[in-house]
């Protein structure tokens, strides 16, 4: 999910139109949904470090560098440590995660490539060991709504600039 991020320049920048705002009623449908997504999350007691892992991985595999760097820092913000995320594109390999953060992001990873029907079996199998099915849901909401802001910002090719707020 998103934090509800507008770019605030024109709609075309970089050869690219700026879908968040040549068309804004969608986009603020989508805010409404990652809105929803995250209430659905907190009250499935998925707290905001696992659904920034989701945010981050499911960005990892698509390549999108303004969610990436958005949600870098809202993990940093939730008390996230760097080593974790420096290692996060191998979570399989590391002991640094939890069983319920392991299967959160195999759901995250089934959720981004649907067609790999034997991924999603087994992610399935491994969350339904651990998390139960509310949180099975908003784990797999978390992760389409993100995937949805990550087809946004890398279609529109949002820019990560250096700012002094980070």
């Amino acid at each position: 999910m998103s934090e509800t991020v507008l770019v605030t320049e024109s709609p075309r920048a970089a050869g690219r139109i700026y879908l968040d705002k040549q068309s804004p009623e969608p986009y603020q449908a989508l805010v409404g949904t990652a809105d929803a997504v995250r209430a659905t999350a907190a009250e499935a007691g998925l707290d905001r470090i696992l659904v920034e892992l989701v945010n981050l991985r499911v960005s990892q595999l698509n390549g999108c560098a303004f969610c990436l760097d958005v949600h870098t820092r809202a993990a940093l913000r939730a008390g996230e440590t760097t080593r974790r995320l420096g290692v996060l594109p191998a979570w399989r390999d590391t002991e640094l995660f939890t069983a319920r953060e392991r299967a959160a992001l195999a759901l995250a990873e089934a959720t981004t490539h649907p067609a790999d029907a034997l991924a999603q079996e087994r992610a399935y199998e491994e969350a339904g060991a651990v998390l139960d099915d509310a949180e099975i849901s908003a784990v797999i909401w978390v992760a389409i709504a993100i995937n949805a802001f990550n087809r946004v910002s890398i279609l529109s090719k949002h820019p990560v600039r250096e700012t002094s707020a980070r």
